[in-house]
């Protein structure tokens, strides 16, 4: 490796929290680590930008699979390839991202081996939350020209997400009613961008009267509050009134699971798609005949395959499509404000840090 190169690297590690900390909240910390010699088919990628995910809240509180002490935490990151084993290689110089699972890479309807998420566990203990990291170069993606590296740090866990489950699993098309509950989340936001951009009519629910308003401004037809009582029967009149020809919806793409079915299936066409990703409201979600009669279907949901984010990211790169960004927090030292912010819950697309401080651009949507 280039001897101008650093040696060591900044990285945020989960520390084991206080026994007096009840409930448990895991402490994060930074420290200094060597970084490791490159092995045949390495790069080392210099990270400006990382995002956080619920993920990271969830491993703070011991309640995440294969958690690990000691390891270092994020998924998302965006950066510049500064070293490879290869003197040559065209990728030197090149801005990426890095593809944040293993585990599945191409097939179309679940992982091919054990699936896993870098950063924060046993299997990929090393993630994002770092200055400086090694990785395989066959899992980074070029990021798109149109995105700066915090925009780009914004995109691959919440972006695969959105993908498989608006476009592999609802299969929106053009003209569709589609109802995206929970907007506000990165997940949520991206899946409104990659509907409306794929031409679909898109409606929203969200507890903040203030994101469906921006839900709106970015496209969306209109939205419902889900904390007000009957927001199902708000949801069937508005759907009436904006789309009298056509007031059925066609999918649902669903983060809260619950009563969801019970409450939409009025408004949910025949052989229309209920998508779940994530279950913030209940972990079931109840499915019986009156839905079977329809023809409707109920579909989990979770992360893609490396081959779903490369075609996503192909598609917000031929449609311009940034994803919004909240947030900045200025460097690893401010990590725990970033928390904070994730934890409050009042942001309106993904929360990023730069890495040293150094933002690329300032613009945040």
């Amino acid at each position: 490796m280039d001897s101008r190169l650093p040696k060591s690297t900044k990285v945020l590690i989960l520390q084991k929290s206080s026994p007096e900390r009840k409930p448990i909240y895991h402490d994060v910390i930074l420290e200094e680590r060597p970084i490791p010699a490159l092995k045949e088919g390495q790069i080392l990628v210099k990270v400006n930008a990382a995002g956080l995910n619920h993920r990271e809240i969830w491993q703070r509180k011991g309640q995440y699979p294969d958690t690990t002490l000691g390891s270092v935490m994020g998924a998302d990151g965006a950066g510049t390839v500064v070293a490879s084993t290869q003197p040559n290689d065209d990728i030197l110089g090149k801005r990426v991202f890095l593809n944040p699972t293993r585990g599945w890479d191409s097939h179309p309807d679940a992982p091919e081996s054990r699936f896993s998420i870098i950063g924060g566990g046993s299997v990929i203990p090393i993630g994002t939350l770092t200055q400086y990291v090694v990785v395989e170069r066959e899992h980074v993606i070029p990021t798109p020209e149109h995105l700066d590296d915090e925009h780009a740090a914004a995109w691959p866990v919440g972006g695969v997400t959105a993908w498989r489950a608006a476009v592999v699993n609802a299969r929106v098309q053009k003209g569709d009613n589609v109802l995206i509950t929970g907007v506000g989340g990165g997940v949520a936001v991206l899946a409104m961008q990659i509907c409306l951009a794929h031409g679909a009519n898109v409606y929203v629910t969200s507890g903040s009267e203030e994101k469906i308003a921006k839900a709106i401004a970015l496209g969306a037809k209109a939205g419902v509050n889900y904390k007000t009582e009957g927001w199902h029967i708000q949801l069937e009149q508005v759907l009436k009134k904006s789309s009298p020809k056509n007031p059925l919806l066609s999918a649902i793409i669903d983060s809260a699971g619950g009563d969801i079915t019970t409450r939409a299936n009025k408004m949910l066409k025949q052989g229309g798609r209920i998508v779940v990703y994530g279950m913030t409201a209940s972990p079931l979600v109840p499915f019986t005949m009156r839905e079977v009669l329809k023809n409707q279907q109920l579909i989990g949901s979770t992360m893609g395959s490396c081959s779903d984010l490369r075609a996503a990211t192909q598609f917000i790169a031929d449609h311009s499509i940034v994803p919004l960004v909240s947030h900045i927090v200025d460097g690893l030292e401010k990590a725990e404000d970033a928390f904070e912010l994730l934890h409050r819950g009042e942001q309106f697309g993904k929360i990023v840090i730069s890495i040293d401080g150094k933002p690329m651009r300032r613009s945040v949507l």
